[in-house]
């Protein structure tokens, strides 16, 4: 998560964005939403972790990431920056971390 926002924070101030548009466009209420969620989805992990029993927190552990992985792809051509695609390959190293040490989880 902390990778995305600074991606964000490094996007703003290398001038590669305009606030208040995503894409070129002045996205709606629901995107943002969309946004505001997958922004979450780092933190729920985390709380989920500490609560969830072993086998559900495994696969959760192997598929979130994996997701994550499958949606930054689609975007990844998109980013101007160097710093951009070295934030992304950081964050794929830490989701394959993260799937690598699910499955090493004794059952």
């Amino acid at each position: 998560m902390l990778t995305y926002l600074l991606g964000d924070v490094l996007r703003i101030f290398a001038g590669h964005i305009t606030p208040g548009e995503i894409l070129g466009t002045k996205p709606s209420q629901g995107m943002w939403l969309f946004v505001a969620a997958l922004m979450l989805i780092p933190i729920v992990m985390l709380v989920l972790t500490l609560t969830l029993k072993h086998p559900a927190i495994r696969w959760a552990n192997i598929i979130v990431p994996v997701l994550l992985v499958v949606f930054n792809l689609f975007g990844f051509s998109g980013y101007l920056g160097t710093y951009d695609r070295f934030l992304l390959l950081v964050s794929f190293v830490f989701n394959a971390l993260t799937v690598w040490y699910a499955l090493k989880w004794a059952v």
